[in-house]
């Protein structure tokens, strides 16, 4: 048992050491960045640097070690390993692209890939899955806000790589591999296990709304500023000061735990919900007192809908007790409804985890396919200065994870007055996934507008798939921790985004990167097949990749929509109240 750190402030002081962690975890949005010097430097073509994109996703993707990991040892064991792989990735990679080794092989630096952005996995799993277990009754919103500044990184990075950096991909390859590191060895001692509030905190919705507003504000400050450098070449004076106000915004969630230190208050009413870290419904009984849980939901607050998730038991409880009193039936194990935790075994043999694996899948995999390739999009259709169009992207992606979290958790509580008895208000629990659905209709649009190559639609489309990109992610993660529980939260959501590698591989490695080289070959002579930089123009180079991406989440959007069907139920037995409740543990 991880021994948790009590009071109101310490949960507040590992969001905000989480912002700066995050940040760092966000290192594999960087591909786009020194790609090309991939490509130039070491001689590769478009299919060999799309199957380093697709080892790129694979690393940052597959988080089942890390998963098990967040269960088993403390937050900053977790930071620790993934600094090692951080470091010891990027640093065969810079070797290589410095040139400081010559001729390193093309396998060892897909293995240095795969590794360095490994370390995404491990970073950001520690920070979410203690941050979703510190702060169990906002998890749309946490999960929002932390994804929201791993959407960020990258933008933060393109202003490093731009105004610190001059634009050098060997210099940027150096921060990743020292500067990541040191960030999260710092950052490690602060994240840590707490004990969440039983209940909703009054001041907690303005604690969350000062770090999204500080989020918002710094996602507009890298956008601008980025825009300005490439419009008007700023001074190194400017640039250093630009940096300067971006590291003041970055430790804007730190004022919170400041503020309550030197305004303290009296503790709430809500009090403390002793709770042990591997379980979000395993209450610790505290003084000897067992029985302080609150049941689930109130006799009035039962509903027909309810019905399914009881899973239609034609054997009253009632008489089910008699039968165990008189020797008659012996209890037997049951396995956890929805809304419980999960173990994994238990979680992947049900319809609704596969459901939302494939809908992630079709939704976060084809959005990928365009962020591993967005250079090569750019340069294809004109636009040289790609690094405009990934901070616009990160932008975006920041946009789509804050807001789906912060829309989602709206909608989940959301009461509409019944338009016939104006005095009655009803409960209109909407599902998360329902957002999942929204975004992938307009994925589908974007990617028809990508191939339509019309002039001056390419920044818009990128904009478009950032936003329903970024809300893939903040729907996922607080939809696996409202179905199968936070006891094996982290194992299971990094299953889940194996999604992403797998679509990566298929979608970029096999499809984009083949016909990206086939289309330059065809401009340029099939003696050039084989050549080591093949460079393709024209709306063609990605046009049926586009199609196929479109496509691809059509499916998703129907299979989402049965998703919708399904989990509807439980999230009306959750939020039935208007605020989330803990389901209380089954006997197993």
């Amino acid at each position: 048992m991880v021994t948790l750190k009590a009071g109101s402030r310490p949960p507040w002081v590992g969001l905000g050491a989480a912002v700066w962690v995050q940040i760092a975890a966000g290192n594999a949005y960087n591909f786009p960045l020194y790609s090309h010097s991939l490509k130039s430097v070491l001689g590769f073509n478009q299919h060999q640097l799309t199957m380093l994109g697709v080892a790129n996703d694979i690393g940052e993707n597959v988080g089942l070690l890390p998963g098990l990991a967040s269960n088993k040892f403390p937050p900053w064991l977790v930071l620790f390993i993934g600094s090692l792989a951080c470091f010891f990735g990027y640093g065969v990679l810079w070797l290589a692209v410095s040139r400081t080794v010559e001729s390193l092989p093309y396998w060892l630096l897909w293995i240095a890939l795969c590794v360095a952005t490994n370390s995404s996995a491990w970073l950001g799993t520690a920070v979410l899955v203690t941050n979703m277990r510190n702060f169990p009754l906002s998890r749309g919103t946490v999960a929002g806000i932390l994804k929201g500044y791993g959407g960020l990184s990258a933008a933060v990075f393109t202003e490093i790589y731009n105004m610190l950096l001059h634009n050098s991909s060997s210099k940027l390859l150096l921060v990743l591999a020292v500067g990541v590191p040191a960030v999260c060895l710092v950052m490690m001692y602060f994240v840590r296990p707490c004990t969440p509030a039983s209940g909703e905190d009054s001041a907690a919705p303005s604690h969350f709304l000062f770090t999204q507003a500080a989020s918002v504000v710094l996602g507009f400050f890298l956008l601008t500023t980025t825009i300005l450098d490439h419009m008007i070449p700023l001074s190194a004076s400017i640039s250093y000061a630009s940096l300067f106000i971006m590291i003041i915004l970055l430790m804007a969630p730190l004022a919170i735990p400041v503020k309550m230190t030197i305004c303290r208050k009296r503790t709430s009413e809500s009090g403390i919900l002793d709770q042990s870290v591997g379980s979000s419904d395993s209450v610790v009984r505290a003084g000897g007192d067992a029985d302080k849980s609150e049941p689930l939901l109130d006799p009035s607050s039962s509903t027909t809908d309810l019905g399914s998730f009881r899973d239609n038991d034609d054997v009253s409880e009632v008489a089910l007790l008699l039968a165990e009193g008189e020797g008659a039936v012996r209890r037997k194990k049951r396995r956890p409804k929805r809304g419980e935790d999960f173990k994994f075994t238990e979680a992947v043999v049900k319809a609704d985890f596969w459901l939302l694996f494939l809908v992630y899948f079709a939704g976060v995999g084809s959005g990928v396919t365009v962020l591993n390739n967005l250079a090569q999009i750019g340069i294809a259709q004109g636009v040289h200065d790609t690094t405009i169009l990934l901070s616009l992207f990160s932008f975006c992606n920041f946009v789509g994870r804050l807001g789906g979290g912060v829309v989602s958790e709206h909608f989940v509580r959301y009461q509409m007055v019944n338009p016939v008895l104006f005095r009655v208000a009803c409960r209109k629990t909407i599902p998360r996934t329902i957002w999942m659905t929204c975004t992938q209709v307009i994925m589908i649009i974007t990617y028809l507008l990508f191939a339509s190559s019309i002039d001056g639609t390419l920044y818009a489309a990128t904009a478009l798939l950032g936003i329903c990109y970024g809300v893939q992610f903040s729907i996922m993660i607080p939809t696996v921790s409202e179905l199968f529980g936070l006891e094996h939260f982290g194992l299971i959501s990094n299953f889940l985004a194996l999604g992403n590698p797998l679509a990566a591989f298929l979608f970029s490695g096999l499809l984009a990167g083949y016909i990206y080289d086939n289309e330059a070959a065809k401009q340029q002579g099939f003696n050039l097949l084989t050549s080591n930089v093949v460079s393709c123009l024209g709306p063609n180079c990605f046009r049926i990749t586009f199609f196929v991406l479109a496509g691809v989440c059509c499916v998703g959007s129907i299979l989402s929509i049965i998703l919708n069907i399904r989990i509807r139920p439980v999230y009306q037995m959750l939020y039935a109240g208007g605020s989330f409740r803990l389901p209380q543990t089954s006997n197993k």
